[in-house]
């Protein structure tokens, strides 16, 4: 699936991914390829993703790695799901 991570600072990430895990309004949930449409609340917490997309230059430092994901921390956001696309609006 396609993913971006947008902030209002900048686009951090951009590109294809395996897996994509947010920490939604009512418990973490995981989106795979193929998922359903979905939009949903995000409250804190961690946004992690397997893959190799591209991280903004200059945002690396945003991110860290644990295990085989990339993890973004976040205060808050929204989450579309549409068409194998997941667009990440976060604070």
């Amino acid at each position: 699936m396609y993913l971006e991570i947008v902030t209002p600072e900048a686009s951090l990430v951009s590109g294809e991914v395996e897996s994509l895990t947010v920490p939604g309004v009512e418990g973490e949930f995981q989106m795979l390829n193929n998922h359903a449409p979905i939009v949903s609340l995000l409250s804190a917490g961690k946004v992690k993703f397997q893959g190799n997309p591209t991280i903004a230059e200059g945002f690396e430092n945003k991110f860290k790695k644990e295990g085989e994901k990339w993890v973004l921390e976040i205060s808050s956001g929204t989450l579309e799901m549409n068409n194998n696309k997941a667009i990440v609006l976060a604070d």
